[in-house]
């Protein structure tokens, strides 16, 4: 996993997943090539995970795969 320093500028999103509401929603941020950092909605400037984009995107398919 590569770190990255600056996250100030980056624009986070929900899950497309989230309900909406204030419970257990995850953002994640663009504009970060490479990389995905992720953080909990619900506490904005606490700590953020930063994982590579091939990882996340196993991740993600994994995920996707267990839906079916």
């Amino acid at each position: 996993m590569k770190a990255t320093s600056d996250l100030s500028t980056v624009i986070w999103r929900k899950s497309s997943y989230s309900d909406g509401g204030a419970n257990n929603c995850v953002e994640v941020a663009d504009g970060c090539p490479g990389l995905v950092p992720v953080r909990d909605s619900k506490v904005p400037d606490g700590p953020v995970l930063v994982f590579g984009a091939v990882s996340w995107s196993s991740f993600v398919t994994g995920l996707g795969a267990r839906q079916r």
